[in-house]
């Protein structure tokens, strides 16, 4: 499949952690959009219809997990990647794919492996 038809929703607040998913997204042809806060995500994913969404679990207005739950719950088609910084809770991690997460990657990520888990998604 064309990576180039491939639309990335990033839900992640940390402007670095952007730019640097975009530069390797973008790099790679897919189509990016972002959303800094879970509400914006939720008003934003049944219009854009992405193929994956990666989403940080801290995030404001609406948690990661809410938003991987709604995303599962309404379109179980869309993957999902969480990200999540190496000091959260562990059972943070275990929520997320009893939610049905598809994959999951501790910050900082290795842009490298991130790129081989959203390719093994799409």
């Amino acid at each position: 499949m064309n990576t180039n038809e491939k639309k990335v929703m990033i839900i992640e607040n940390d402007d670095m952690a952007i730019e640097i998913l975009k530069f390797i997204l973008k790099k790679e042809g897919y189509r990016i959009s972002v959303a800094k806060d879970g509400m914006n995500a939720l008003e934003r994913i049944p219009v854009i219809l992405p193929d994956l969404v990666i989403t940080t679990i801290i995030i404001p207005l609406k948690s990661g997990l809410e938003i991987i739950n709604h995303i599962k719950k309404n379109f179980p088609n869309i993957r999902v990647i969480a990200l999540s910084s190496l000091g959260e809770e562990e059972n943070t991690v275990e929520e997320a794919f009893e939610l049905g997460v598809d994959d999951f990657i501790a910050k900082p990520f290795n842009p490298n492996e991130l790129l081989l888990r959203i390719k093994r998604l799409l």
